[in-house]
């Protein structure tokens, strides 16, 4: 035998009485839940209300700032906007000047930010909706201690009053008495059940649609950061009011650094070949010059043998 049971401890004595104080604090638990689940839904609510946005028309008004080359004014339109893209597509237009890599990662770490604040207290949700039946279920499983801590009362009873003789009509009583404390805690056991449940569900269903709700917008916002980021990504030298507004994208740069390689290989092959065809030429000219003057100097060869002919 153990010590805590030589000086008379029991564990499931004292578990028991504990359960002997009743369910009703778990009833009252299971509500302050529920209040504060529905106050977490109508707060994230109206949130998701005040995002909202046009999100086709911002795309194309940005489109078209953005072609004129007016970054400050497609940075106002932005930041006129609630929805979370336009706040993802401002950040990618801040680092616009340090190239579409650096606007990019800037609009990532700005997505990250804006998941933080969209999914904010939806793990609470998510936690009240898994647990809540089962703080139900530890209100029924204390009725039911109670339940048969009354039936343990009515048997007691019934054998103290068989012993002492008493009428049969008390002892119907008492077991009428005992049976009906047996149904009171069993039904107080299956309420705490239903609150448990009724907490849990509407939980639940919150939380999906809230999770649905956050993906929908991060995915719709992917349509502005797309627009920021072909602008930034434009291939080709960019002229005009996009040279003014000091956006050249990195790919134009390539570009521009491309078509100079290549004249400047064209020029210096053009300057190779003309040093070479004048050397040819000169040589050609000489080799001209030399055939004529051997084509003249035998042609008086010729006519001195004739001349010499003649005179003998």
């Amino acid at each position: 035998m153990s010590a805590l049971a030589l000086v008379g401890f029991s564990l499931i004595q004292q578990f028991t009485k504990l359960a002997m104080l009743g369910a009703e604090w778990v009833m009252w638990l299971l509500i302050f839940l529920s209040v504060l689940s529905v106050a977490l839904m109508l707060e994230r609510t109206v949130l998701y209300r005040k995002m909202e946005d046009d999100l086709e028309k911002l795309a194309e008004e940005l489109r078209d700032l953005l072609r004129a080359g007016d970054i400050d004014g497609a940075k106002t339109r932005l930041g006129r906007s609630p929805s979370p893209a336009a706040m993802v597509a401002l950040a990618g237009l801040n680092e616009s000047d340090r190239g579409a890599e650096s606007s990019e990662e800037a609009m990532a770490g700005a997505t990250a930010r804006v998941r933080l604040v969209l999914e904010r207290n939806l793990a609470f949700l998510a936690t009240v909706g898994n647990n809540a039946p089962f703080v139900g279920l530890l209100g029924t499983v204390i009725g039911i201690i109670q339940a048969f801590d009354a039936l343990k009362a009515q048997q007691a009873a019934a054998a103290t009053a068989a012993a002492v003789g008493g009428p049969a009509a008390q002892q119907a009583a008492a077991g009428m008495d005992a049976a009906g404390r047996v149904m009171g805690t069993i039904a107080e056991a299956l309420v705490a059940t239903a609150i448990g449940l009724f907490v849990a569900i509407p939980a639940v269903a919150f939380f999906n649609w809230a999770s649905r709700k956050v993906k929908s917008i991060l995915s719709s916002g992917d349509t502005i950061t797309h627009v920021v980021l072909a602008h930034l990504k434009a291939k080709g030298p960019i002229e005009g009011p996009y040279r003014a507004a000091g956006v050249v994208s990195s790919e134009a740069k390539k570009s521009e650094a491309k078509s100079e390689s290549k004249s400047e290989a064209k020029s210096e092959a053009k300057s190779e070949a003309k040093s070479e065809a004048k050397p040819a030429k000169s040589e050609a000219k000489d080799g001209k010059k030399a055939s004529k003057d051997e084509g003249d100097s035998s042609a008086k060869d010729d006519k001195r043998d004739e001349t010499q002919s003649k005179k003998d």
